[in-house]
């Protein structure tokens, strides 16, 4: 008789990623199996509070029950027909999510790097096509400490040597200029200029957050100057800073908006582009395309996301929960935090590098029971599902606390060790 096979362990499972996976991402040691609402699980049955929620993909929680239901109701009927021919839940998906934009079209795809390169393409061709730039003379003008995506045209404009070093030669056409400075941003743009390319808060630099009338400030020297203002909301948007859309802190309507992430629920990559008919209606059949955009299950799944949002109630809890969240760090500050950015239920959290670095610190919580990720130096980043409950939410903040309480003693201990009285 064949022995049963040995159930692996987590050591087991990473130990075995190692030699067949490529490097492309330094995820904390741990091996999630199982996972509903707000927590997951190992596959040695321990349960971790998910603070990261998929860089905000997994808004709504992991397995939440009405996308669920709506992916196993799809797979049952179609999943892909390609976009050769027309499927019966597009019209839906790009009606609801339109109305819900406050946009008048719709171009899905997959992935929020593929949103970002065809919201470029589409910003180039509309500015050869409507604005009458001369041709191949584009430009646009994008933010110092963006991430837009991972794609050799993106990360031709990226300031983050990591992402760069080894890929060029880069694509031309970008103009970078420092985030949250208009006087900078309004240098920049010129005749040439396509289209200004921000992310309403930059997420993946510490969740930065601008001044306030820097976002108004971007529409109006954007419509000044005939030229797209495109909002790369993938991270920001559908409801994590207690707003649909972060744009919507100050009123503001850009010409086109970039989303991904949690428009598919946490459960099949969804992307789109969506702007204005004038803008979107540059392409033409043949000009671009994705054989896997907007497919019936991505349609479905991405139609109960708006059908979620549209009820208002994850903006609400966003904006409620965030209120706690904020007191929490604040409560911190000068106990191991040295600075915090918040909004809604997102934050940047600067710990005192004497403490540990963002990696350090991410993993000490991991061992408490709380996944969070790392990002520049001693950063690290808060992003809960929104169906976080607020005693989850306080005993996270607390178990932070004891964290940065540990870390400050052992700090002094080494300090004692190292100059003994």
């Amino acid at each position: 008789m064949t022995a049963p096979a040995r159930t692996r362990t987590s050591a087991d499972l990473i130990r075995a990623e190692e030699p067949v996976l490529a490097h492309n991402y330094h995820p904390l040691p741990v091996v999630v199996a199982r996972a509903e609402g707000a927590w997951v699980e190992d596959v040695e049955g321990r349960r971790y509070l998910d603070m990261l929620a998929g860089y905000s993909a997994l808004n709504f929680g992991h397995r939440h029950p009405a996308l669920i239901q709506a992916a196993h109701r799809q797979l049952d009927q179609l999943t892909l027909t390609s976009r050769a021919f027309h499927n019966d839940r597009l019209a839906e998906f790009a009606e609801s999510l339109a109305e819900l934009t406050g946009q008048d079209m719709v171009l899905p795809m997959n992935t929020g790097a593929e949103a970002v390169e065809s919201g470029i393409k589409v910003a180039r061709k509309w500015a050869y096509e409507v604005k009458g730039v001369p041709a191949d003379q584009a430009t646009i003008v994008v933010a110092d400490g963006n991430f837009h995506g991972r794609t050799t045209t993106i990360v031709s404009f990226s300031t983050d040597e990591s992402a760069r070093a080894g890929f060029g030669p880069f694509t031309p056409g970008f103009r970078i200029v420092p985030y949250n400075d208009l006087a900078a941003l309004e240098a920049a743009v010129d005749e040439t200029t396509a289209a200004v390319l921000i992310e309403p808060i930059q997420g993946e630099a510490g969740v930065l957050i601008p001044d306030d009338g820097y976002l108004a400030g971007i529409r109006e020297l954007t419509r000044r100057a005939g030229c797209l203002f495109i909002a790369d909301e993938i991270q920001s948007g559908l409801g994590r800073t207690g707003r649909t859309l972060a744009v919507e802190h100050e009123a503001v309507v850009p010409d086109m908006v970039l989303l991904g992430k949690a428009l598919g629920g946490g459960i099949v990559p969804v992307s789109a582009v969506v702007a204005r008919r004038d803008v979107l209606g540059v392409l033409r059949p043949g000009e671009h395309g994705s054989t896997f955009g907007g497919n019936p299950l991505a349609a479905a799944v991405g139609s109960a996301v708006v059908e979620l949002l549209g009820t208002g109630e994850f903006q609400r809890r966003a904006a409620e929960l965030g209120v706690t969240l904020r007191e929490g760090l604040a409560a911190l500050e000068g106990k191991g935090v040295r600075s915090f950015r918040a909004r809604g239920l997102w934050a940047g959290v600067d710990v005192d590098p004497a403490i540990g670095t963002g990696r350090e610190i991410s993993e000490r919580l991991m061992r408490e029971g709380i996944l969070v990720k790392d990002t520049h130096g001693s950063t690290i980043r808060l992003a809960p599902p929104l169906t976080i409950t607020d005693e989850e939410l306080r005993s996270a903040l607390g178990t932070l606390e004891k964290v940065l309480a540990e870390g400050a003693c052992g700090q002094k201990g080494t300090e004692g060790r190292k100059n003994p009285r």
